[in-house]
């Protein structure tokens, strides 16, 4: 029988003891390409901004001959694979005072474990990803962690043909064929991500359709679901309730895209990353620590994620320092290149930095303390966690 656990630092200050190692899982770096898709469907649900989005896309195209393509255009997190790698350590091991073990998942990518494995104080950490797997008419997202290091590019080749492969003429059973080879690697985890978020806005009754059907089919090639560090209590109590449902484990994932560490972690007695999969997979047990920053209003801590995409960093790495260097768009020939290049006047246009002056003033001291009053859903969240707990 799966085993799993939920606690909260907040209401638990010891919950860390008796156990060795905090393991961070589910972040992100510089190297995740995040999609701007979102910007059109957010004119689809808002049809306020319908006009004004057209007023900029037809101003874009008469100053610089670009068309602009949200399918293609995507943005990068602010944080350096070191960068993120010393967060989510120094998080574990500062408060916590345990030892910290942390796997990096970027959207499709290899490269930041791969990377890190050349540095002496981040050599140990396993090669992982976060996996978009087409299914019916929604995608979902796999984390893949502890790839075997020799294999892993490989690996990353298979799953980026799978990615782009249209549903219509694929092999019916090509997808539970590649998890059936990963579950055979023993020290692979395989978690379904955020299982209940509608990321592609399929409608959340065909999605949850669509979540129950990919678990009765791949279900037993799946090690856990997660309760994800960014998404609010109420969809990992259905989460927790959809892995009962399977007798799956939960386990933590924080989805950092931020500056922020991930919101929760999971506690283990392994010392290494190898042991702590053998705990998930064989022994089947997990036990997922929530951290304080989860207690702060939902809708805040996303504003404070999305302030985080859009701020400047002047002591960070070039080319990670600017916040429409981290933005990337086709050229007028096609040719994806950072926002940089693309102004023609050396810098944003005026009225796209009044848009981003007045963004940020809602993080600002009294703005954002008079949002986070008025966001604060404390009361609810603790009938929603306890709930959870149950």
């Amino acid at each position: 029988m799966s085993q799993s656990s939920v606690s909260y630092l907040w209401r638990e200050p010891e919950a860390a003891k008796g156990f060795l190692t905090g393991v961070s899982l589910h972040s992100h770096t510089n190297q995740s390409k995040e999609t701007l898709d979102f910007i059109s469907e957010l004119s689809k649900d808002w049809s306020f901004l319908q006009p004004i989005m057209r007023w900029g896309e037809r101003r874009s195209k008469r100053l610089t001959g670009i068309d602009p393509d949200y399918a293609r255009a995507y943005w990068t997190p602010p944080l350096t694979p070191s960068l993120a790698f010393d967060l989510e350590r120094k998080q574990i091991e500062e408060k916590l005072q345990i030892q910290g073990l942390v796997s990096i998942t970027d959207h499709d990518d290899i490269n930041a474990p791969m990377l890190l494995r050349t540095v002496p104080s981040s050599r140990h950490i396993p090669v992982s990803v976060e996996w978009t797997v087409p299914f019916g008419a929604t995608a979902f997202h796999l984390g893949i962690h502890n790839l075997p290091s020799a294999t892993g590019a490989e690996w990353m080749e298979r799953m980026a043909a799978f990615t782009a492969m249209p549903v219509t003429t694929r092999a019916p059973k090509l997808l539970t064929e590649m998890l059936v080879e990963l579950d055979e690697l023993p020290g692979v985890l395989i978690v379904f991500n955020h299982p209940l978020w509608d990321l592609y806005r399929v409608g959340k009754e065909k999605h949850e359709v669509l979540v129950n059907e990919f678990l009765a089919v791949n279900g037993q090639f799946v090690h856990a679901l997660e309760l994800n560090g960014l998404r609010d209590w109420k969809e990992n109590r259905e989460t927790s309730t959809l892995a009962g449902k399977w007798n799956q484990l939960v386990i933590s994932g924080g989805d950092r895209h931020g500056v922020e560490p991930n919101a929760n972690v999971n506690l283990t007695r392994a010392s290494s990353f190898n042991e702590f999969v053998h705990e998930v997979r064989r022994e089947r047990q997990s036990h997922v620590l929530f951290m304080p920053q989860y207690a702060e209003p939902w809708k805040h801590r996303i504003l404070q994620s999305t302030l985080d995409a859009i701020r400047n960093y002047p002591d960070f790495p070039e080319g990670s320092r600017l916040w429409d260097e981290r933005v990337y768009h086709p050229d007028a020939e096609g040719v994806i290149q950072p926002m940089t290049r693309l102004w023609t006047t050396g810098h944003a246009p005026a009225f796209f930095r009044a848009v981003l002056v007045m963004v940020r003033m809602m993080g600002a001291g009294p703005v954002s303390s008079g949002l986070r009053m008025a966001w604060n859903d404390s009361g609810e969240m603790r009938t929603t966690l306890a709930k959870l707990d149950a």
